[in-house]
């Protein structure tokens, strides 16, 4: 109430005014720090990047691989060809990727100097040869009957693909070119089809981000605002408030190699104090939906029927005292967070659930570098996260492998199971049908040995003003900008 009485103070002092530029200006939680698909890693520079460069494949809703640059086949179990369409759309320079720059690109992303987040997942290419104009061959080390799904780095062109330049200066094939950095340390891009301008602004406090579209100086939120602002902007007028089913995956991370968290006890515990359906109900105002793994029962890889760790208090504190821990001997826990509004709220609701059993939780937020780099580098007992945009099983590698610990991977809670690996390095061999079955066994013993606190899945939401035709990505991405239109702006 509090956050919608300022709102409501505020546009008192300052008259609601129509937009008055003909550039779409989409305000974001956090600009893209990034524009070179081979290096980016965080979900602002993902999506961004995913306007201005093209890639060989996409992945459905399903998480399953569709053409997009080219189509492929398997000439062998470790021979994969890929062929690229006469569609795709040209360099913004009008030289037309070719092979070249496919193999350019792949190589790069296995050169170890370069440091790809994402060359963990191309692990098993053994070599990239360029058969002529139109075909490219991955030759692999093993089988890997999965391999087009993840083909989907972004394609640079051959001659940037040696150093970290288009990092600051892109150059794409996507749908968007780029134009400027900001001085806010946002971007601006360009549509190729029609010149319609397009501004990721930074606003990092969700209540500015809220005035900004309800004043006419944006046109775009996407997710990143509490549950009751969501609600204020479904009643405002002017304003579209669409609503779908996402895949970003809460979820409270534990240091394994800490003495007090390492006991499964001490974390079932912290599950069973938690109430979740409470949080989506007055957080996220219902725009949640409970989760038990990263991946979504709905993806191929997913797993349905993981037994819940429902909420219950009492259960919370029978499990503290069989791990030693009682009003004589209390539980303190130190919980790292970044300074986002939101999710200190949620912290906060997350302190006074776990003090109701027990546990003193001390809370401790920083800015956003600072956080994650810590997470990165082990320093926190606990911690709470999300994974944004998941759509492969690649991620149950990149997190819980035992060699994916950083900088290897995002393991980082030091995780290690032979019977995880093992499962997982089957999975990565098996035909399709066979390796669902092994992700699952995967997902069960994940879930089993609570590497983690599973919270919830947070809808993709999106507020706009004067637009027709943008929704909200499944994953969360903004490729419905490429034909989103305003509808104040009269074009020839």
């Amino acid at each position: 109430m509090v956050r919608l009485a300022a709102i409501c103070l505020c546009l008192l002092l300052v008259a609601c005014k129509p937009p008055d530029t003909d550039t779409l200006i989409f305000a974001v939680a956090n600009a893209p720090g990034v524009l070179d698909p081979r290096l980016a890693g965080d979900a602002a520079s993902e999506r961004t990047n995913a306007l201005l460069y093209d890639r060989l494949v996409m992945l459905d809703e399903q998480g399953k691989p569709q053409p997009q640059m080219a189509t492929w086949r398997m000439l062998g179990p470790d021979h994969y060809r890929l062929s690229l369409l006469p569609s795709r759309a040209p360099f913004w320079d009008g030289r037309l990727p070719d092979t070249r720059d496919v193999a350019a690109t792949y190589r790069s992303l296995l050169d170890p100097t370069l440091g790809s987040p994402h060359g963990g997942a191309l692990a098993k290419v053994r070599e990239v040869v360029v058969v002529n104009d139109s075909d490219v061959d991955f030759l692999l080390s093993q089988p890997d009957p999965s391999f087009a799904s993840r083909l989907t780095v972004g394609i640079v062109p051959a001659q940037a693909a040696t150093g970290r330049s288009l990092g600051r200066q892109p150059l794409g094939s996507g749908p968007f070119a780029f134009v400027e950095w900001r001085d806010d340390g946002g971007v601006l891009l360009r549509r190729r089809t029609d010149g319609q301008r397009v501004a990721l602004v930074p606003v990092a406090d969700p209540t500015m981000r809220t005035l900004k579209l309800l004043r006419g100086e944006a046109h775009l939120l996407q997710n990143d605002l509490p549950g009751e602002l969501y609600g204020y902007l479904a009643d405002a007028r002017g304003l579209a408030v669409q609503e779908g089913p996402g895949t970003t995956f809460a979820y409270i991370g534990f240091n394994l190699e800490d003495s007090v968290v390492a006991s499964r006890d001490v974390r079932a515990a912290i599950a069973h104090a938690i109430d979740r359906d409470a949080i989506i109900r007055y957080l996220f105002g219902g725009r949640a939906q409970k989760a038990e793994s990263v991946l979504r029962p709905q993806h191929w890889a997913g797993v349905g029927g993981l037994v819940a760790y429902p909420y219950d208090p009492q259960r919370a504190r029978d499990l503290l005292r069989r791990a030693g821990y009682d009003d004589k001997h209390p539980l303190t826990l130190s919980y790292k967070t970044s300074t986002d509004p939101f999710r200190l709220r949620i912290a906060h609701v997350l302190q006074s659930q776990l003090a109701a059993v027990g546990i003193d939780l001390k809370v401790r937020s920083y800015e956003w570098g600072t956080f994650f780099g810590d997470i990165k580098a082990g320093r926190f007992q606990m911690y709470s996260l999300a994974w944004v945009g998941v759509n492969t099983p690649d991620i149950l590698r990149y997190a819980f492998h035992s060699a994916s610990a950083p900088p290897g991977g995002a393991n980082r809670g030091r995780y290690r199971s032979a019977e995880v690996d093992a499962l997982i390095e089957r999975a990565e061999r098996a035909e399709p049908a066979q390796a669902a079955q092994l992700y699952a066994a995967v997902q069960h013993r994940i879930h089993e040995d609570l590497v983690y606190v599973p919270l919830w899945y947070e809808s993709n939401i999106a507020a706009t003003r004067g637009l027709e035709g943008y929704v909200p990505g499944h994953d969360g991405n903004y490729r419905a900008l490429a034909h989103t239109r305003m509808t104040h702006v009269q074009r020839q």
